[in-house]
């Protein structure tokens, strides 16, 4: 990790789908003095900065230092607080009890792609060079992938999902996702890692699209389906309520359930600009198939949309909020939320994490509501999970939006055990690799440095990278 890179993600960057975020005025001072404090502290112990950068210090550094900025500019209103004691930026133990857990992670949304260093590749937006690999493509890799959740998070099960791209021998195709799992299988033990089915109902003739999933379940053990319903090619919708677009989405849910998969994965969400991707068809399409479940990707946060208490005409996830409640949809219903890159971007803007997290809890409830991080495109998702650890929804905004308290138990179910009951998975068999917490942090120590993301950092590289792929623009 270069020397004035920190340990939690504070720049402008994108999981590729939508334009980074440039830093705020707080986020550029948090990482001001977040530098200066890990300087001071780093000294304090007699470890050398680049050594420290790598602790669980650094990263309480980070996340405390960013609390006292917003807090600041916020006059002290902030909806949310990370809560980490000052001692945890020097006093390791303390910073493992206050950014650690014993709690079963599951990631509902990672990816990787599988791509070769021989061949010609021509995306000029993705992947960065950033990562420190010889060569960019390597950044993305199944080893890479692996470590990264592994090994360099608090990760114990993940569901490796499709991205919007056709092809059968694709950077992140079935096979390659297969491929990724067995190699999981070897590091770690048997079903650490799941995988999508990809369904693309809207391109070509949809009754040879929809025999390509029972391909697929035939071939691979998919645990889900993934979809994208504002690309590749026309958009469409899962109630088929518009009649400009395919009228494919009744066909793909009668598919679906016929298959015996069950569950809909479906991107809903960062792309402000495409219709497609708004989750109007949400509640419809879960009122109308009771026996089928629905994950929303993304909770239909969009970048950019500042989120604030629920308005039932406003944008970002409370699009998904309107669309559930005028479908009576509601708690221990068939839908749920997932916090892929909304928790990422939001978690470093407390007050809209509480905003995101708090409207979340108060329509679905805590056993509605996925862990999934968007990585490997924002590094080792153990950045993400130390500052959800640290989280916690202000009683005054408890008081005022009738918020949910963001307890432990609520985060637990949040981390993993919902997803566990969603997918089958037994926790208690599917314990992290076989280290403990200090043996952990040793082996991280050990490994290369890494910076703290991967993904594009500019708007050009993104539109490049949306361009080569024929996908909608932003």
């Amino acid at each position: 990790m270069p020397e004035d890179e920190l340990p939690i993600e504070l720049g402008a960057v994108s999981n590729g789908e939508t334009a980074p975020i440039a830093p705020s005025r707080v986020l550029r001072e948090t990482a001001r003095r977040a530098r200066e404090l890990i300087d001071r502290q780093s000294r304090r112990r007699g470890v050398p900065r680049r050594d420290f950068l790598r602790t669980a210090m650094a990263s309480a550094a980070v996340l405390l230092t960013l609390d006292a900025c917003s807090n600041e500019a916020s006059d002290g209103r902030s909806g949310g607080t990370l809560r980490v004691p000052e001692d945890a930026t020097v006093d390791p133990d303390v910073a493992h009890h206050a950014l650690g857990g014993d709690e079963f992670v599951m990631d509902v949304q990672t990816h990787f792609l599988e791509l070769d260093p021989a061949a010609p590749f021509g995306d000029p937006g993705f992947p960065q060079s950033s990562c420190g690999a010889t060569d960019p493509r390597l950044c993305y890799s199944i080893d890479r992938y692996l470590e990264e959740l592994f090994v360099r998070s608090d990760t114990d099960v993940a569901v490796v999902s499709a991205i919007p791209a056709l092809g059968e021998n694709g950077p992140l195709s079935p096979a390659r996702m297969d491929e990724a799992r067995r190699a999981a299988d070897a590091l770690c033990g048997d079903g650490r890692l799941l995988m999508h089915g990809q369904a693309i109902p809207q391109i070509g003739e949809v009754g040879a699209r929809l025999d390509a999933m029972d391909d697929l379940v035939t071939t691979y053990p998919i645990s889900a389906w993934k979809i994208y319903t504002h690309r590749p090619g026309p958009g469409w919708f899962l109630d088929d309520h518009d009649p400009r677009a395919p009228q494919v989405g009744h066909a793909f849910l009668d598919r679906a359930r016929a298959s015996g998969v069950k569950t809909v994965s479906v991107h809903k969400g960062l792309s402000a600009r495409d219709p497609y991707a708004s989750p109007v068809d949400i509640g419809p399409a879960a009122a109308a198939n009771p026996d089928l479940t629905f994950v929303v990707y993304h909770s239909g946060y969009e970048g950019g949309v500042p989120e604030g208490p629920y308005d039932p005409a406003g944008g970002g996830v409370d699009r998904l909020l309107a669309s559930l409640g005028a479908n009576n949809i509601g708690q221990s219903a068939n839908v749920y939320a997932e916090l892929g890159s909304t928790w990422f971007l939001t978690m470093r803007d407390p007050d809209q994490a509480a905003h995101v997290l708090g409207k979340l809890l108060k329509a679905l409830g805590p056993d509605r509501i996925l862990w999934g991080t968007d990585s490997i495109w924002y590094g080792s998702p153990q950045s993400q999970l130390q500052a959800f650890r640290a989280f916690e929804i202000t009683p005054e905004y408890q008081e005022r939006f009738g918020y949910p308290a963001l307890t432990a138990d609520v985060r637990r179910r949040i981390l993993g055990a919902n997803a566990a009951r969603l997918y089958g998975i037994d926790p208690v068999a599917k314990r992290r690799c076989d280290f403990t917490p200090a043996e952990l942090e040793e082996v991280r120590r050990a490994l290369p440095a890494r910076p703290p993301s991967y993904g594009p950092r500019t708007r050009a590289a993104v539109a490049a990278h949306l361009h080569e792929h024929g996908w909608v623009g932003m």
